[in-house]
């Protein structure tokens, strides 16, 4: 039977995208990723944005990251 009782950490991240919420919560992602194995799973935060000229500029979003210690 695999072992069930997993251990994690978790990391905050902030992702940001000219784009939108999806893709600054995907840039995050794919970002730790390249650093971080078993990324397991994510939680926003909060979501913030830039405005220029009277238009959404920019957009973050603060996301806390769970991921599995090694056994």
């Amino acid at each position: 039977m695999p072992d069930q009782n997993h251990v994690y950490k978790l990391v905050e991240l902030v992702g940001t995208s000219p784009v939108g919420v999806d893709d600054a919560i995907r840039n995050a992602i794919e970002q730790a990723s390249q650093s971080l194995r078993h990324l397991d799973w994510f939680e926003t935060t909060e979501i913030r944005g830039h405005i220029a000229d009277g238009k959404i500029a920019h957009y973050q979003v603060k996301l806390k990251v769970g991921f599995r210690f090694e056994s």
